[in-house]
């Protein structure tokens, strides 16, 4: 392992610290590795020790080449100095991707508190974009305000640019309400971003890793708080690819929860969606037809009575927000049925 650090603004006192792992030779098939971007909260006047190292260093077990930002704090927090610090960060990790041996459309993010706060406006108004955020009881509403006036809510800035994101938080904190977190899942989900949340039942704030070396092991805290540490690992894997021989594996988990942002469309589109759809309406009319004429074999034994004598607009209602491909599963369609619809949608632009 290598560590360097580098200073970003020295008037600011920003500075970055690069953990860099060895790639090839003993590590076989690995020739690069994804890369997780640390920020510690400290409510804007400073930078958690107990949020960077001790944060950083699970990551580089589970393979990344970290990096911990130390942004600007207290008077030179004004905003937007925290985010051109953060994307001053991404500048020079994604320029020296060959030499530090990453990919550079897999940098994520983690961030705790302020920190989370920071993380959220990577997420969603950095020039720089992360590939996966993950946010630790951070603030994201007009909360913020309360430790540095100039911070925007995060709530109405997620939009389909946003990457998935990985939330957990205390229910009981009392430094950052949970409402943080919720309204930024409700942003989420209204937008179709894929995300993961862990809200523990009881804990404190700033709970960090939840090791005995960061947090007393005799605070009162839900036993599985620590649990999100390879919980975000796992999720990661999920979202951002695992390592294979051939390098990393493709997500398993894709950024939208449906097809309906795609270029164009396909049976993972919602029902709704298609049914709408200038271009997929009269293929989902002859699908819907089909089935009903085939009542009473194989594929149309699957279809209930109610479902047969509905009209596809009043099945689309009903079923609106399913995907087609779940649909058609239930229905048990055939496979190779639905994967000729597919290639049959796929020649559609989603306009």
């Amino acid at each position: 392992m290598q560590k360097e650090v580098i200073i970003l603004n020295e008037e600011r006192n920003v500075t970055l610290t690069a953990y860099l792992s060895e790639v090839g030779g003993e590590f076989g098939n690995i020739s690069k590795r994804p890369a997780m971007l640390v920020l510690p909260g400290g409510g804007y006047q400073m930078c958690s020790d107990r949020e960077a190292d001790p944060v950083a260093f699970p990551y580089m077990k589970a393979g990344y080449q970290v990096f911990i930002l130390r942004y600007s704090i207290q008077k030179d927090a004004v905003w937007p100095q925290p985010l051109e610090d953060y994307d001053a960060a991404m500048d020079l990790i994604k320029s020296k991707a060959d030499e530090w041996n990453l990919y550079p459309d897999k940098i994520a993010v983690v961030g705790f508190s302020a920190g989370g706060h920071l993380a959220g406006a990577a997420a969603t108004v950095a020039r720089n974009r992360p590939a996966a955020a993950i946010l630790g009881y951070a603030l994201l509403n007009d909360d913020v305000k309360g430790c540095n006036p100039s911070a925007p809510s995060l709530i109405e800035e997620v939009d389909d640019q946003t990457p998935p994101c990985f939330l957990f938080a205390s229910r009981t904190d009392s430094t950052v309400p949970i409402a943080n977190s919720i309204e930024f899942m409700k942003a989420l989900d209204d937008n179709g971003i894929s995300f993961e949340s862990h809200i523990y039942a009881y804990g404190p704030h700033g709970f960090s890793t939840c090791d005995s070396s960061v947090q007393d092991k005799d605070t009162d805290m839900c036993n599985r708080i620590p649990h999100w540490v390879e919980d975000s690992i796992g999720w990661l894997k999920d979202v951002l690819g695992d390592f294979d021989a051939q390098g990393m594996t493709k997500p398993a988990c894709p950024k939208f929860v449906n097809g309906n942002k795609g270029d164009v469309l396909s049976v993972d589109c919602t029902m709704g969606y298609l049914m709408a759809h200038p271009g997929s309406k009269a293929i989902m009319e002859q699908m819907m037809g089909s089935l009903r004429d085939q009542k009473g074999q194989e594929a149309g034994e699957n279809v209930s009575e109610m479902g047969a004598s509905m009209s596809p607009e009043m099945i689309a209602t009903m079923v609106g927000n399913m995907k087609l491909r779940d649909a058609l599963s239930f229905g048990k369609v055939p496979a190779e049925a639905v994967e000729a619809l597919d290639a049959k949608l796929r020649q559609i632009p989603n306009k």
